[in-house]
């Protein structure tokens, strides 16, 4: 039989070999990709880049790990994919056939169209080569711009400041990221990087970024002020690294569209990870979720159904611990903008004076870095945030994930001086219990 063909050494490529390796002990595994550093943890380097984590920490498998994979490596660029035949071609020229493909190729950092875009000292932070770069140029840096409104730009910005850098952050809008964050969230953060030395300019776009003798200078922005810098850092989303399926004629939107068995529209082909937008029958739509654990997730997914045992990937709800501005932080369900038909259209802030907003009931309790927020529906909870002490942490993922009917609570939850922490705590232990007996 022909080998099982990985395109991709990141989480997704890794995991799809481990799913074959387990049904298919003899099966021959090519995994392709022009990384040169090989499999490593993408969100690790936000540690490394303030210290906390040495490069060897950035690999959670080393050569011995990986070798019971029984994995054949290349080094390489896949430049075309010949579907009828089964066949990949390299761009050394080189050719191999395959029995089943996986693409994932992940994403790549999305570019600005600005004058001096191309000079040195613009920096992104795709890969950890770029980490490398943006550790070399603060060695000598004074100043540095940094422009975009999530999490990754929040990354650069901790890790310039920890090198002793002297960082401007540039958003767009009125305050930092105002799609999955309240006002008072974002507002904690905004404080926090300014008494770590950082320059917030709000409601601020670059124009163009300003050189001598090929390296950066200053930017200008569109109001016409001027920032002298030696480091911009560019962190404005990213673009799914569909070239190879679009030349091969497969359904791509933003991402490669995949069945909910990670299935691309051609026979034999899958993907999984950034560059996968994946059918999600609950809601009818095809969705990207361009975080590690969802990418693993699909990856061993995929890895099944190509080793032939026929497996339907769900998405798990979606739960992501960060740390924003040295707060760790959780983010669990459903917390942003998103429409909801379950949510109603009440709000209580930390003033525990009743707001109205369009599209959820937000019951909280926080101060500087204590925070909480949770969504609050007809009959259960929808989403939380927590920011600072993590005990509720668990619970909440608990309860939102189980869909924990929380009629007994709920008008407690919304009572202006009620004791959030302690409300929670004590019914999940209740709903615990209760739970577990139902499942046994």
């Amino acid at each position: 039989m022909e080998p099982y063909v990985i395109i991709g050494t990141g989480v997704a490529g890794i995991a799809a070999a481990q799913a074959i390796r387990q049904h298919h002990p003899q099966a021959a595994i090519v995994l392709i990709g022009d990384e040169p550093d090989g499999y490593y943890s993408r969100p690790g380097l936000a540690y490394y880049l303030t210290r906390e984590l040495p490069e060897q920490g950035l690999f959670p498998l080393r050569d011995r790990a990986l070798s019971y994979l029984k994995l054949q490596i290349v080094h390489g660029r896949v430049v075309r994919i010949d579907a009828a035949g089964h066949r990949i071609e390299l761009a050394d020229g080189k050719s191999m056939k395959y029995h089943r493909l996986l693409i994932a190729t992940g994403a790549s950092a999305a570019r600005l169209d600005l004058p001096g875009v191309d000079l040195q000292g613009v920096v992104k932070l795709d890969n950890l080569a770029d980490a490398r770069r943006i550790a070399k140029l603060a060695r000598k840096a004074r100043s540095a711009v940094v422009i975009g409104g999530g999490i990754t730009a929040l990354e650069i910005v901790e890790g310039l400041v920890a090198r002793g850098v002297k960082t401007h952050y540039f958003l767009r809008g009125d305050r930092y990221w105002a799609n999955v964050l309240d006002e008072q969230e974002s507002r904690i953060i905004e404080h926090r990087l300014q008494e770590e030395g950082v320059q917030i300019h709000y409601r601020t776009e670059a124009s163009q970024i300003e050189g001598k003798r090929g390296r950066v200078q200053a930017v200008i922005t569109k109001d016409g002020a001027r920032i002298k810098c030696q480091i911009v850092a560019i962190a404005v989303g990213i673009r799914p690294r569909t070239q190879l399926a679009v030349s091969l004629g497969l359904n791509v939107d933003r991402g490669i569209l995949v069945s909910e068995n990670l299935q691309t529209s051609a026979p034999d082909i899958f993907a999984a990870g950034d560059v996968a937008q994946v059918f999600d029958p609950a809601t009818g739509r095809y969705n990207i979720d361009s975080l590690w654990d969802p990418a693993r997730q699909q990856g061993f997914i995929a890895g099944l159904n190509m080793a032939g045992l026929p497996t339907v990937y769900r998405k798990d709800m979606p739960f992501n611990v960060t740390r924003l501005a040295g707060l760790t932080t959780t983010i669990i369900g459903t917390v942003g903008r998103g429409v909801d038909e379950d949510l109603m259209g009440i709000a209580r802030g930390d003033s525990e004076t009743w707001r109205q907003l369009p599209d959820a009931i937000v019951a909280q309790r926080g101060f500087d870095v204590n925070q909480l927020r949770i969504l609050i529906g007809e009959k259960r909870l929808l989403g939380a945030i927590v920011m600072g002490d993590q005990t509720l942490s668990k619970p909440l993922q608990d309860m939102i994930s189980a869909k924990a009917n929380i009629a007994p609570i709920r008008n407690a939850l919304l009572y202006a001086q009620s004791d959030l922490p302690e409300i929670l705590l004590d019914f999940w232990g209740q709903w615990r219990s209760e739970y577990a007996t139902q499942q046994s």
